[in-house]
């Protein structure tokens, strides 16, 4: 399979219909971008993203780990999150970004890479086995997901899909609807 231009943006295009989310996703991503830049958001918005990150496989993620992972976000106090998003949005680069989420209980790269997704759409997309494993599917990528991915990982995944993105003219957002798609295909 070939990650054209055409099949992303079919691929794109379907996303709807294999993601009951959408909806809510959509509001979360004209909302939360300002909100997290900002600092003027609250317990309930952040917690969402981490929510989202695991609920978005509909019941497919292990329940006891998608809800170990979510008490062991809880954990955190506000402060600790609001301290955290503010130093993500004020850090400079990829990295530093990463390190300032990963400090929270809960958040490891990955969940890491849903908060960047949240806070600039333009820029990052989320990273788990789905898209990575149709990426690799593609000949995008060589290794097979690294569990767990450590910032480097994530580095190469994030430089993938934006020369994806590139090639066929399209957003992150649109590249990772297209390859939640293709995934959740594969995946059955």
């Amino acid at each position: 399979m070939d990650l054209t231009p055409a099949l992303v943006a079919r691929k794109a295009d379907a996303y709807e219909t294999v993601q009951p989310l959408y909806a809510v996703e959509a509001e979360h991503r004209e909302t939360l971008p300002d909100a997290l830049a900002s600092g003027e958001f609250g317990w309930r918005d952040a917690e969402w993203v981490v929510q989202w990150y695991y609920r978005r496989y509909l019941g497919a993620y292990p329940d006891a780990d998608r809800r170990a992972a979510e008490e062991r976000y809880g954990e955190n106090s506000y402060e600790a999150v609001h301290g955290a998003v503010a130093d993500a949005v004020a850090a400079d680069g990829t990295a530093a970004k990463l390190g300032s989420l990963t400090a929270l209980s809960g958040v490891d790269v990955p969940v890491g890479s849903a908060f960047l997704a949240f806070l600039h759409p333009q820029r990052y997309l989320v990273a788990s086995r789905r898209e990575w494993e149709t990426l690799r599917a593609a000949g995008e990528l060589d290794a097979p997901y690294p569990d767990p991915p450590a910032v480097e990982d994530y580095e190469r995944y994030l430089r993938t899909c934006r020369g994806v993105a590139q090639r066929c003219d399209c957003s992150l957002w649109t590249l990772y609807r297209a390859l939640w798609t293709i995934g959740s295909e594969r995946d059955g």
